[in-house]
C-alpha cells in the first residue's frame, strides 16, 4: 500500500486543516482525504481481530489482541508487521478507559493518549473523551467521538468544537473489496494522521462490543 493507493481512495475533497493533526506520527498524515475499510472478526481472517484496508484492498493495519493481567491489550502493526501502537484497557474502570502507547510498549513514557466513554449513565448513542498524553488534568479533551455505534454513524472532532477530523461510516467504496457482515468505512480527512483514526475506532469498537454483550447476558440471566 502506498500513497497513490491512498490518494485513489477518494473521490471526494475537503480543505485540508490549517495545523496538521499529528498524533501518532506526520507519516500518517496525507494532503488529501484517507478512504479506508475496516473489517472485523470475521472467521476468514486468521491474522488479527480487525483488519484495516485502502478501498483497494491493500492491508494497511491488522490489529491483534491478548489479555495481560487485568488489561486487554490490543496492538495496531502495519503491513510489514511492525508495531505501531499499543493499546490497553483498564478493566476495572467505570468509564472503560484505554490507553495508547507507541509501538507496542506499556511504558508510561510512551503513552500517547487515554479514551475513555464521556458519562457512565449513556444509554443512547456513542461519547467518547480523548485526552493527549500531556493533557493530565483532563479538563478539557483533545478529541471527540460523537454518534451511533450501532447505525456505524460516528464524527470525530478535534477538542469539543465543531471541527470534524474523521467519520465513520457503513456506506464505504469497497464494500465489493472485503465481503462480510461486520464491514464498514473511515473517511479521514486531509492532514489528519489516520492511524490515529484507527486507534480510535478500535477503541470505539471495543468499548461497545463489551457494552453490547454485557448488556444482553443480562437480559438472558434475568428475563
Amino acid at each position: 500500500m502506498n500513497d497513490r493507493s491512498l490518494m485513489m481512495a477518494s473521490e471526494t475533497t475537503y480543505p485540508p486543516l490549517a495545523n496538521p493533526v499529528a498524533v501518532v506520527s506526520r507519516k500518517f498524515c496525507m494532503p488529501y482525504v484517507v478512504d479506508l475499510v475496516i473489517v472485523r472478526k470475521l472467521v476468514a481472517i486468521t491474522e488479527g481481530r480487525f483488519l484495516v484496508t485502502d478501498v483497494n484492498g491493500n492491508v494497511v493495519f491488522r490489529v491483534k489482541g491478548s489479555f495481560v493481567s487485568a488489561h486487554e491489550h490490543l496492538v495496531l502493526n502495519d503491513a510489514a508487521s511492525n508495531a505501531v501502537v499499543s493499546l490497553q484497557q483498564k478493566i476495572l474502570t467505570a468509564h472503560r478507559r484505554w490507553q495508547a502507547y507507541r509501538g507496542d510498549s506499556s511504558s508510561s513514557g510512551d503513552l500517547i493518549f487515554m479514551a475513555k466513554k464521556s458519562s457512565l449513565m449513556r444509554t443512547h448513542g456513542t461519547e467518547l473523551d480523548v485526552f493527549l498524553a500531556a493533557n493530565t488534568r483532563e479538563e478539557t479533551c483533545d478529541f471527540k467521538v460523537k454518534g451511533s455505534w450501532l447505525e456505524r454513524s460516528c464524527t470525530i472532532y478535534a477538542g469539543n468544537s465543531t471541527t470534524v477530523i474523521a467519520q465513520m461510516h457503513k456506506d464505504h467504496k469497497a464494500q465489493s473489496v472485503v465481503l462480510g457482515k461486520d464491514t464498514f468505512g473511515i473517511t479521514v480527512y486531509p492532514n489528519v494522521d489516520y492511524a490515529l483514526i484507527v486507534a480510535l475506532v478500535v477503541i470505539l469498537e471495543e468499548i461497545n462490543e463489551d457494552a453490547f454483550v454485557a448488556k444482553h447476558s443480562f437480559a438472558c440471566t434475568h428475563p
